[in-house]
């Protein structure tokens, strides 16, 4: 069994774990004892990861016209996307929404609330997944360059093109199977939209990060493996991606952000480096 799915059994980690565990690149130094940072600096560092994917594109013009498209792509369904949830949102409410002589005003109002809110993510969410199945061969030729930037040289150990595209539409279909999800979780009474939102933010960070994963051979289960074995990390990455949905401006771009900001992930965690710093000590 690979380290990834052994790891992949914990559902929460130790303080301590040994780096052999974990998946590590070619190369990398003898194992080592590796003190986990606190949870909400593992939650920082995923979400620090949307953040670094702008300034990275920022700071390299050469970056540009591979996000260009997307970016333009974005726009176009981010907008097609809000429309859509505006359109429905009465069919929606009528369909759902019992009138106030059944259930009174005040829980009318409060559920009518909540499902034009849960019917705008989800209009959101959908253009957003429709973005990223469209731009899916540009997004992946930008992670691959990032790659090559970072690390010096390409890298690839995936298992042929073919596979390469199969596993690139598992990975974008299980986002775009996601959207309803996060509509249905989002009509649950208080608790519905923080579910809604986790479900949207582990779909994302899954979808964002396949390119660099894939490219190290993994397949989708052992992905999936991935993220749950750095579940605070892709957590934090996926929730800030989410919520800058509805930043204006920075929304047209969140495509190859998050593209560059998931690849910058998967390189710094193989490394076992969750920014700011970690402590290693070595094993005596």
């Amino acid at each position: 069994m690979s380290p990834v799915l052994r790891a992949a059994r914990r559902v929460w980690y130790a303080a301590q774990v040994t780096d052999d565990i974990a998946l590590r690149p070619e190369g990398a130094l003898p194992p080592a004892v590796i003190v986990r940072p606190s949870a909400p600096r593992r939650l920082g560092a995923g979400a620090w990861h949307v953040i670094a994917g702008f300034g990275f594109l920022l700071r390299r013009p050469r970056l540009w016209p591979l996000a260009l498209l997307p970016a333009i792509l974005t726009m176009a369904c981010l907008t097609f996307g809000l429309m859509g949830s505006l359109y429905s949102m009465h069919r929606v409410e009528t369909a759902l929404v019992p009138g106030p002589d059944k259930i009174g005003p005040t829980l009318g109002f409060g559920l009518t609330l909540v499902v034009w809110v849960g019917t705008i993510i989800s209009g959101l969410v959908v253009g957003l997944a429709a973005a990223l199945l469209l731009s899916a061969p540009v997004l992946e030729r930008l992670s691959l360059h990032v790659d090559a930037l970072v690390r010096g040289e390409k890298i690839d150990y995936s298992r042929g093109l073919g596979w390469e595209i199969v596993q690139s539409f598992r990975g974008t279909l299980f986002f775009v199977l996601a959207a309803p999800g996060v509509f249905i979780l989002s009509l649950i009474p208080i608790v519905g939209p923080p579910l809604g939102l986790l479900w949207g933010a582990y779909a994302l960070a899954l979808q964002q990060t396949d390119a660099a994963l894939a490219r190290r051979g993994l397949d989708f289960s052992e992905r999936r493996a991935w993220h749950r074995y750095w579940k605070l990390e892709s957590m934090g990455f996926g929730i800030t991606g989410l919520l800058t949905l509805i930043v204006p401006f920075a929304n047209i771009f969140i495509t190859p952000a998050l593209a560059v900001g998931g690849t910058l992930l998967v390189l710094e965690l193989e490394d076992q480096l969750v920014p700011p710093d970690v402590t290693v000590r070595p094993r005596r």
